[in-house]
């Protein structure tokens, strides 16, 4: 019996068909969201989210207000006192001042303090590697640091989170390729972009990216003198000085390009999903990054970091089997594991709907027990990666 002839059905045209559709459906999704002239804009904080963020009570702001002293908030009907992103810096300059401990409201660089590249990685998809990366950078922004983030992840999932849609945003350009190319690289602060976040900037991503995966093995061949593994350092070093810390969202993959942000890096941080076949998933990770990172330090690139650490995401405290594979890592990698988690939250996914962030969304459209937790959770992991960064720089205990 002769074999079924394929239907008459080419799968690059049917795939495009598919693209180009979504690609149009999601600018319509944008434009209802964003109207083409506007451009998103952080919200308001309340007192009490100002007093968390800078460590203060929330009677002290009051007085403050009252005493003329710092910004003015905004008092709405209900009487309750709202600070926007620059009022946030203003207080933050203005309390800094009268600090006992330098660095207490304004905790970034101080001479002599390297800049800090955190390359945010994992192997698999799905272990909330962007979703920690975006709330990690908008944190320590509006923790007083100077944040540059860079989504080097072909799928661009961050810079969507920031308000880019890349195949109309990024028609010309504009992602870290066109800083790390082999022929006529730009500058890289032709690429770099402000956010609505004050204090982070972005360079984002689309698939210009893989363009950097299929240079290299041609420029190895060709035995070009610029080693791949050394050409996102060497971009950053232009603009070292404006930042404190730069968050590099990689690519689920070891690629060229995913090495070379590992040997610009300064630390490392692993999102893990703590189910079975994510770990060994990441298993054959760490296997194959550990072999080809080898490779790498053996032709002189710098693989020494600060810190590394694992960061347990997406967890659900009561989850059985997820328990055991928490205590299973710890039990191995000790204090490499961070202390706190990223928990599971439904408001963290209904914030993505809108292409936002907790830090971004007003918490009233959620039950204040869901978005208390999930906020809690993710404050905990990025203090305890901000006390890293500290350390790194020579301060511990705040000094």
């Amino acid at each position: 019996m002769g074999q079924e002839p394929k239907a008459n059905l080419r799968i690059d045209t049917i795939v495009g068909q598919h693209a180009a559709m979504l690609s149009e459906r999601l600018q319509a999704h944008r434009a209802q969201l964003f109207p083409p002239n506007a451009s998103k804009e952080l919200r308001k904080f309340t007192s009490g989210e100002v007093a968390d963020l800078l460590g203060v009570k929330d009677a002290y702001l009051r007085k403050l207000s009252l005493d003329s002293k710092g910004p003015e908030p905004e008092i709405r009907g209900n009487g309750r006192r709202y600070y926007s992103p620059d009022d946030i810096v203003a207080l933050r300059e203005y309390l800094e001042k009268g600090a006992k401990v330098p660095g207490t409201y304004m905790p970034g660089r101080r001479d002599g303090d390297h800049l800090q590249v955190i390359s945010v990685i994992n192997f698999k998809g799905g272990s909330g590697k962007t979703t920690t990366s975006a709330h990690l950078a908008q944190k320590m922004a509006l923790d007083g640091y100077r944040v540059l983030a860079i989504d080097i992840d072909p799928q661009a999932s961050f810079s969507a989170l920031h308000g880019f849609q890349p195949e109309f945003d990024l028609l010309d350009g504009g992602t870290l390729y066109d800083a790390i190319r082999y022929d006529n690289p730009v500058p890289i602060r032709d690429v770099i972009q402000k956010t609505y976040f004050r204090n982070l900037d972005i360079i984002p991503g689309n698939l210009d990216l893989m363009e950097f995966e299929h240079d290299t093995p041609r420029a190895l061949a060709q035995r070009d003198g610029n080693l791949f593994f050394t050409r996102v350092g060497d971009a950053l070093a232009d603009v070292e000085e404006d930042y404190d810390v730069v968050i590099v969202d990689c690519p689920p993959q070891l690629g060229f390009l995913t090495m070379s942000a590992l040997s610009a890096a300064t630390a490392v941080l692993v999102t893990v999903h703590p189910q079975m076949l994510d770990v060994m998933s990441m298993c054959q990770f760490l296997l194959m990054t550990s072999n080809l990172l080898g490779v790498v330090a053996e032709a002189g690139g710098d693989m020494s970091y600060d810190w590394l650490r694992y960061v347990v995401t997406r967890y659900e405290p009561g989850d059985g089997p997820q328990n055991q594979m928490v205590s299973f890592m710890r039990s191995m990698f000790g204090e490499h594991v961070l202390n706190h988690t990223m928990l599971k939250s439904t408001a963290i996914s209904d914030a993505g709907l809108t292409k936002q962030t907790l830090w971004e969304i007003e918490k009233s459209q959620f039950t204040r027990s869901t978005y208390d937790r999930a906020i809690e959770s993710i404050s905990a992991v990025c203090g305890e990666i901000e006390t890293l960064v500290q350390e790194a720089w020579g301060r511990t205990n705040g000094a």
